[in-house]
């Protein structure tokens, strides 16, 4: 009985085949596809009662499943019109009153800066 070694020496495992097991490499696309599931279709979703599904990068109602009111829609829409139209008159207000601030602004520097000058001028006189 060895005192630091240990008589365990497990058989080396023999290589695995390279070759895979599974004959789905065999098939074509299309039946792999199937029996894989990779064919998800179009992504859609249920949003109050309204089925909506993705197509061409945008999500479109499915045609018939629409339960609002028709009027309701019409006034939501120039509800929104109204909205954009007043956010870009108050980003104009905003952009007129920042053009009015740096003038404001410039105009005190070189009133300050003239004001300066004729300090200076007048230390020098006396």
């Amino acid at each position: 009985m060895p005192l630091f070694g240990s008589t365990f020496s497990p058989k080396k495992t023999p290589p695995r085949k390279c070759a895979s097991l599974s004959n789905l490499h065999l098939l074509d696309r299309s039946t792999r596809e199937i029996e894989l599931g990779l064919e998800y279709g179009t992504p859609t979703m249920n949003l109050a009662g309204q089925s909506l599904k993705f197509e061409n990068g945008q999500w479109v109602a499915e045609s018939g499943s629409f339960t609002g009111d028709r009027r309701e829609m019409q006034r939501l829409r120039r509800r929104n019109q109204q909205l954009e139209e007043e956010n870009n008159l108050l980003r104009l207000k905003v952009d007129i009153l920042l053009d009015m601030l740096s003038e404001t602004t410039a105009e005190s520097h070189l009133m300050e800066k003239e004001l300066e000058e004729l300090k200076n001028h007048g230390r020098r006189r006396k």
